[in-house]
């Protein structure tokens, strides 16, 4: 499944020459073979070789030869014996490693650079954002200022001891997946920026892979696989930045679009006489739920574009709207209502369209969610179709504002997990004679 924008966990099937230089067709039935075993222990915890074998539906023989690989490539690691009961010597049971391998999710958004990275189990490794006027800095500075932030997280990985597998980048606007190619970002005030490119020359081994994905998209697929309403079949994400994006879950997998845009729901017009959008168009949804909307109607004189040569990062913008709100700041509560109510407004037309199970809101809006989710689920109920909206709520997402890098990075692991032969052999794994492996 390839989208031009998201295209969902999928693996684009590099690496297939360092399958130990047996004839493609052999090796194309190798990788998938080392993906099925992978992927099952990934997903249903240690077991021994037998029982991979008996739940895969491959014989033993070709289980130990693959695990033998898997083993050899740091993605799979023995754990000692496995009792289970059996007469006989026990077998020894197996657990996803890859800690040695590692997956880099970075972000650019209109007022932050952010970079979150694991290992392939999971366990993570770089956790930061830090506060960037990408809007004022342009493409040139916000691309120098990423790849120095990615120059940082590959050494940290490098002083662990981990090999780096891919780096994805998240940005809010259309992306030509393909071509790593900002096509436009309007709050970035990016066009034809060539993200992938630009950051292949800024000292990234040639042999990692760099792609470049919608922001919104990876969100959503952060809170599929990870998030309050993981496993959730049918859901729509809202990103509650500056801007408002969205990542569709249908059928458990990412709505894509002919050319890869499906999600672009900031844009939709909602109000032919209101405000006038990043994008060049009037009143489009974001100008009422973004958080540039909300700053604008709390703190007018510190709103976006209104330059005091600070750069403030969207908590510390939240932070002080709260302060004023514990102040008795009596525009803070009607601002917040009126988000709410648009925000309700416009989830109508998703879910009428859609028919989720499950909108999660992320970014500025899960920081308010107990405000605005009441709100926004009265609006959702009164111009909903009776029966999906009455189905459908609206939860907070616990990822913050890292939900994007996070599912950036969980795009790299999902790709190892795809072809575990993109990671090279690092040892030779020998069996120890006479156990049951």
């Amino acid at each position: 499944m390839q989208h031009g924008r998201g295209g969902g966990w999928n693996g684009d099937q590099k690496g297939s020459a360092r399958s130990v230089g047996i004839p493609a067709d052999q090796a194309t039935v190798r990788r998938s073979n080392l993906s099925l075993v992978l992927r099952h222990v990934s997903e249903r915890g240690s077991r021994s070789r037998s029982l991979v074998a008996a739940e895969t539906g491959l014989n033993k023989t070709t289980v130990t030869s693959l695990v033998g690989e898997l083993v050899a490539r740091g993605l799979i690691k023995e754990i000692g014996p496995q009792h289970a009961g059996a007469v006989g010597r026990p077998g020894l049971a197996l657990a996803l490693d890859g800690s040695g391998v590692g997956a880099l999710g970075t972000e650019v958004n209109v007022d932050y650079v952010a970079a979150f990275a694991t290992d392939v189990a999971g366990r993570v490794l770089i956790d930061r954002r830090v506060g960037f006027d990408a809007t004022g800095g342009g493409p040139e500075r916000s691309l120098d200022e990423l790849a120095r932030t990615i120059k940082e997280a590959v050494a940290e990985l490098d002083l662990l001891g981990v090999t780096l597998a891919g780096i994805t980048v998240a940005v809010p606007g259309l992306i030509d997946s393909a071509t790593g190619i900002v096509e436009v970002a309007p709050n970035l005030g990016w066009y034809g920026v060539p993200v992938a490119k630009v950051l292949s020359k800024a000292g990234v081994a040639p042999n990692v892979p760099i792609t470049v994905d919608n922001d919104a998209n990876l969100a959503a697929l952060a809170e599929f696989t990870a998030g309050v309403a993981a496993g959730t079949s049918d859901l729509v994400y809202l990103t509650g930045e500056v801007g408002v994006g969205g990542g569709v879950i249908a059928g458990g997998r990412l709505l894509g679009g002919a050319d890869g845009f499906a999600g672009e729901v900031g844009h939709v017009m909602v109000d032919p006489s209101g405000e006038r959008c990043g994008c060049g168009r009037i009143g489009c949804w974001e100008t009422k739920v973004g958080l540039a909307a909300l700053v604008r109607m709390v703190t007018p004189e510190r709103a976006y574009g209104v330059g005091d040569g600070v750069v403030r990062d969207p908590e510390e913008r939240l932070a002080e709207i709260e302060l004023r709100q514990a102040a008795g700041d009596r525009r803070v509560d009607a601002a917040v209502i009126e988000v709410g109510r648009w925000l309700g407004r416009g989830a109508a037309t998703l879910v009428n369209l859609f028919n989720p199970r499950v909108i999660v809101i992320g970014g500025y809006f899960a920081r308010l969610a107990e405000q605005i989710i009441p709100v926004a689920q009265t609006e959702l109920k009164r111009l909903g179709v009776a029966g999906s909206a009455s189905r459908c709520t609206f939860v907070a997402s616990d990822l913050g504002f890292g939900a994007a890098s996070r599912g950036a990075a969980g795009m790299v692991v999902e790709r190892v997990l795809s072809d575990p032969t993109s990671i090279d052999i690092r040892h030779v794994v020998t069996s120890r004679p006479g156990e049951e492996r």
